[in-house]
C-alpha cells in the first residue's frame, strides 16, 4: 500500500472535517424545512447519464469558490459499478483545477438519488453529499440536480449554452421547487477552453 504524505493526509483531514460541518450546520438551515419534499425525475438511465456536462447555472460548492468559468464534471462507470465523477474549471488565471469524486446510487428503483463524495477511495455516506437528479431533458441534453434541503444546486448542459427558453423553464420550476434564484451564480463557459 502506498504511504501518504503529511500534507496530504491534513488535506484530506480539512476536506472531511469541511464536509462533515457542512453537513451537520447546514443541512436543516434555510427554507427547506417549510417546503414539500423535493421530487426527482421518475427513471434515470445511467448509461445515458454519464458523460461531460457543462455548469450553466449554479448555487456554488466550496470547490467552485476559486473557479472563474469553464466549470465541467465528466461521469463515468467505475469498474465496481459507482460513477467516477472528474469535476474540472479555470481559475482567473487560467489555470486547469481538476476534483475527482465518486457517486453511487441509493434508489435504485429510479437511480435519480445518489450520494457523492470528494474522498473517492471511501465510501461513507457521513462523508457524502445528496445529489437528486430533479429534471432531465428528453435526450439527456440538460440535467438539474440537487440537494433536498436546497443548499446546492446545478443546471447542466451537454453543449456550454442552453436555449433561452429552456433556462427561462428550469428557473421558473426552480422557484417553485423553493429554491431562491438570486443566489445562483452564471457559470462562464465562452472565454475558457478546455
Amino acid at each position: 500500500m502506498k504511504k501518504m504524505s503529511h500534507s496530504r493526509i491534513r488535506m484530506l483531514a480539512v476536506l472531511a472535517t469541511v464536509l462533515f460541518l457542512d453537513t451537520v450546520f447546514m443541512s436543516g438551515t434555510g427554507r427547506a424545512g417549510d417546503l414539500p419534499e423535493l421530487k426527482t425525475v421518475a427513471k434515470v438511465e445511467l448509461t445515458k447519464y454519464l458523460g461531460k456536462w457543462y455548469e450553466i447555472y449554479a448555487l456554488p460548492i466550496i470547490f467552485e469558490k476559486k473557479c472563474a468559468g469553464g466549470i465541467a464534471a465528466t461521469y463515468s462507470l467505475r469498474p465496481d459499478g459507482d460513477i467516477e465523477v472528474i469535476n474540472e474549471c479555470r481559475t482567473g488565471a487560467g489555470k486547469l483545477v481538476r476534483v475527482r469524486g465518486r457517486a453511487w446510487v441509493v434508489d435504485k428503483k429510479t437511480n435519480a438519488k445518489l450520494k457523492m463524495t470528494v474522498i473517492p477511495w471511501l465510501k461513507l455516506n457521513f462523508l457524502s453529499e445528496d445529489c437528486w437528479i430533479l429534471e432531465l431533458g428528453p435526450n439527456y441534453e440538460y440535467a438539474v440536480v440537487g440537494h433536498p434541503d436546497r443548499k446546492y444546486c446545478w443546471i447542466l448542459s451537454r453543449t456550454p449554452e442552453l436555449p433561452e427558453d429552456v433556462l427561462k423553464g428550469i428557473i421558473s420550476r426552480l422557484l417553485a421547487y423553493g429554491y431562491d434564484f438570486s443566489k445562483f451564480t452564471m457559470t462562464a463557459q465562452k472565454d475558457f477552453k478546455k
